[in-house]
């Protein structure tokens, strides 16, 4: 899919790896739709950007909010990509340090951010992608984000890797149910990506990550990010894969 001229879609689009990506989109020729939440700093992103970028605010765990956003990419000639990076994660331990069962309350707000909000991009995503025309074969194409933690989950990552692994799980699933209306699906799993989150912590622990990482020994770019989700964007025979981008990382225990 050629992205000159398309309407792509960016959930966590205000910073770190959609930020990163929407520059890669804008740099295709595509125009893009920041969606993030109300409180992000999206609009003066997109200002940022400029006329090419436009921001629509939603929470993605709520479906109609997420809806009217991805509306707004839609009125932009149709929406035709859709990179789905929103997301987080929050420690927490099957027993705490005294043998206690861990809170379904932690478990449930991950899976309900990372799973089911991505099961709102796949669903909401391809709904409007269906109703286009053709070019080339195909009517659009949607990237989402899962991580390494959803092969090698680390301990305090109980509901963060099952939320990941969902995620590649739905890949193939996605891909397949949506050949019919030839919308192709793709994942990244990254691994250890100098975002703000990891701008936040000390030197000499940033330099440890650094260092865990085979080849190259650094911390990945978020720009490495969108370059991989604009290829899977591209390329028309990229369907139903997760493709590791971290390194040749294999995560340790803790």
């Amino acid at each position: 899919m050629e992205l000159k001229g398309m309407s792509v879609a960016i959930t966590g689009g205000a910073s770190g790896l959609g930020l990163a990506t929407a520059r890669r989109v804008i740099d295709a020729g595509g125009n893009v739709t920041l969606i993030d939440l109300p409180t992000s700093d999206g609009s003066a992103v997109a200002d940022e950007l400029g006329a090419a970028a436009s921001f629509a605010p939603a929470d993605i765990t709520d479906r109609e909010q997420f809806a009217a956003a991805l509306d707004v990419a839609d009125a932009r000639g149709g929406l035709r990509g859709l990179v789905h990076c929103a997301g987080a994660g929050r420690r927490m331990r099957i027993l705490d340090k005294e043998g206690r069962a861990g809170s379904a309350e932690d478990f449930e707000f991950v899976i309900r951010l990372n799973l089911v909000g991505s099961f709102h991009a796949l669903s909401l995503g391809a709904e409007r992608m269906a109703r286009l025309d053709e070019i080339d074969g195909e009517r659009g194409a949607i990237v989402m984000t899962a991580s390494v933690a959803a092969f090698e989950g680390q301990i305090g990552q109980i509901n963060y890797s099952a939320s990941k692994a969902g995620i590649v799980g739905m890949t193939i699933v996605g891909a397949r149910d949506l050949a019919s209306k030839h919308i192709r699906v793709n994942t990244i799993a990254p691994g250890t990506m100098d975002t703000p989150l990891l701008g936040r912590l000390r030197e000499d622990v940033r330099e440890s990550l650094a260092a865990s990482i085979p080849n190259p020994s650094r911390l990945g770019k978020p720009s490495e990010f969108g370059q991989l989700a604009v290829s899977m964007l591209e390329n028309a025979y990229l369907n139903g894969e997760t493709i590791r981008l971290d390194g040749a990382i294999r995560m340790a225990p803790r």
